[in-house]
């Protein structure tokens, strides 16, 4: 028989694996397992988000101005038609695999926060160092405002006004304003807000799909029937290493949100059957879509606009196929998607600050993960406005949009290297018997080595200088984007230095963490302060600013603990459970 003590241990440690079944992640879940097994305590929160809302928070996140904004881009970097629509299909096979990575993770450790759950998984030690550059990633990074920009451009080309460098920044800002005070006043509205654009998206892209192959047909009166698709690879020769990469990018940006869901599990309804549902529903039937919309593109467009266009390049779409009365209804619509977008980031990006904020790792984390005055993650969503405002300040008006795709991207990619690399130590680790690891979803060996040689090439390949004027970017070094992202993990680093290894020997104090059920009804690993010359006492349990409504439960470390004796956070989990 196990000793207890190790049970109640393995029953709390949420950085141990699990074996598991469906029936395992249902709203009521078990607290302790059986010899050998590894069980999860899932938040006891209501839970907020079914299918339908899974599957348009998905939907929202990918679908936001990509491929409306990114097609021109990305045939002019690969030179032609052919080249162009094989990035799409790499592109959409390379998310499709990320999307199972994730899906593996999340019926694993289904907790709110996504990646940096599974990278505090892997990264146990040195302690708090992954939890610190993650942090540094998430709060430096604004990944709302490239779109907020989009819309920007969009409502200005609507109102057939001239795009300057003030008003354009002027709208991104009142955009990522609106969305901020949406999800900061009602959960509820935010969501039926998206799910109502998400629709709007759905139907845009579904359209032009079917009026290109109309077009194509010669069914439409005044469209325009190009000839690009007769010899699609002429031009191919012209491509660079360094524009197929950044081609690539502009694909994967087009991808991104199809780990979306993984945030806010905790938030859930039935997270597995979700997940298995709302994730390859969301993310095939968009890359379907994409690859008929950017045929739709080269049947209509001709190549010199295709190449001119650059953001607008759907609006001038509809332009042709409308013979000049359609361009400021489309641009209407794909500003309304790009807002969709905006809403949908915002949303998670908050819940991500929170997180981080109720977990210790953020500097004053109590104000980070206040859910006051709406119960809702008010602090997180106002510091990813405020990343997003200078992020659509600061840069070069012509640079902005690329500048902020690319220094999402790039991150990004490192970090999905390290999760899919991860994932393969760690299928090879349960298969030599050393852990149990037994997901309801599993992406399996082949997947997760396809999808972290893809990213490695992603990481390694924007460093080739760009040949014929090819950089992404009118007046920034081509390079600025991957500097800037290490600048930013080095900064992580830096700040764990601090807060992990100065402070404490300054203050006499050790960290250590806990595992908390808040009065939200989250579960969440909070960090807290142990005192050299104070002993353990019941007093540690309302450490680090913990509410008098919260439970708290300690993960115990064996090899640092003493033999036989149970510290106070453990009796106190026994008095809650049994």
């Amino acid at each position: 028989m196990i000793d207890f003590r190790q049970r109640v241990a393995s029953a709390l440690d949420i950085k141990s694996l699990w074996k598991s079944n469906e029936e395992g992640y249902e709203e009521e879940t078990q607290v302790l397992g059986e010899e050998g097994q590894f069980v999860n305590q899932l938040d006891k929160n209501k839970k907020q988000l079914g299918l339908i809302s899974s599957i348009f928070l998905i939907s929202n996140r990918i679908l936001g101005t990509g491929v409306f904004a990114t097609s021109s881009e990305i045939y002019t970097l690969c030179g032609s038609v052919g080249l162009a629509l094989i990035m799409w299909v790499v592109g959409a096979i390379i998310s499709l695999a990320g999307l199972f990575v994730y899906m593996e993770y999340g019926t694993a450790i289904p907790k709110n926060g996504g990646e940096k759950n599974y990278l505090e998984f892997l990264f146990k030690k040195p302690k708090f160092l992954i939890s610190c550059m993650y942090a540094a990633y998430v709060f430096f990074l604004g990944w709302a405002a490239g779109n907020s920009i989009n819309t920007a451009v969009m409502f200005l080309t609507a109102g057939d006004a001239k795009i300057t460098e003030w008003n354009q920044r002027g709208i991104g800002v009142a955009v990522i304003f609106f969305a901020f005070a949406v999800n900061s006043i009602n959960v509820k509205v935010g969501l039926y807000l998206q799910n109502i654009l998400g629709f709007i998206k759905v139907g845009i892209i579904v359209f032009i799909a079917v009026s290109g192959w109309v077009a194509l047909g010669g069914g439409t009166n005044h469209g325009h029937h190009t000839n690009n698709l007769k010899n699609a690879f002429e031009g191919t020769e012209n491509a660079s290493a360094y524009g197929v990469v950044n081609a690539l990018y502009n694909v994967i940006w087009s991808f991104v949100g199809y780990s979306n869901v993984n945030y806010a599990l905790g938030e859930v309804k039935n997270p597995v059957r979700t997940l298995k549902i709302a994730g390859p529903v969301s993310v095939i039937t968009i890359a379907i879509l994409y690859i008929f919309v950017n045929i739709s593109y080269f049947a209509v467009v001709p190549k010199e606009k295709l190449i001119s266009s650059k953001l607008v390049l759907a609006a001038d779409y509809f332009d042709i196929i409308f013979h000049g009365k359609g361009r400021e209804v489309a641009a209407v619509f794909v500003g309304l998607s790009a807002l969709g977008n905006v809403l949908s980031v915002i949303f998670s990006q908050g819940r991500i600050i929170q997180q981080l904020g109720r977990e210790g790792i953020l500097p004053f984390p109590s104000f980070f993960a206040s859910s006051k005055p709406f119960n809702t993650p008010l602090v997180g969503l106002f510091q990813h406005f405020i990343v997003c405002l200078v992020t659509i300040i600061a840069p070069p008006p012509g640079d902005a949009y690329n500048f902020v795709l690319n220094l999402i991207s790039y991150p990004m990619n490192i970090i999905n290297f390290v999760i899919s690399t991860g994932l393969i130590w760690i299928h090879w680790q349960a298969k030599k018997g050393k852990l149990e690891w037994n997901p309801p979803i599993k992406a399996g060996v082949w997947i997760a080595t396809f999808f972290s040689l893809a990213n490695a090439y992603l990481i390694v390949a924007p460093y080739v200088p760009p040949t014929n004027g090819q950089s992404v970017y009118n007046s920034l070094p081509y390079w600025i984007h991957c500097v800037v992202a290490w600048a930013i993990f080095a900064f992580g680093a830096c700040y764990w230095l601090v807060f992990a290894r100065v402070l404490p020997k300054l203050g006499h104090y050790s960290l250590d963490v806990k595992e908390v059920i808040g009065e939200d009804g989250f579960w969440r690993t909070k960090i807290v302060k142990y005192y050299d010359d104070k002993p353990y006492s019941d007093d540690d349990l309302d450490a680090s600013n913990t509410s008098n409504t919260e439970q708290i439960v300690e993960t115990v470390d064996d090899s640092s603990s003493k033999e036989g004796k149970m510290k106070p956070a453990e009796a106190q989990f026994v008095r809650n459970y049994f």
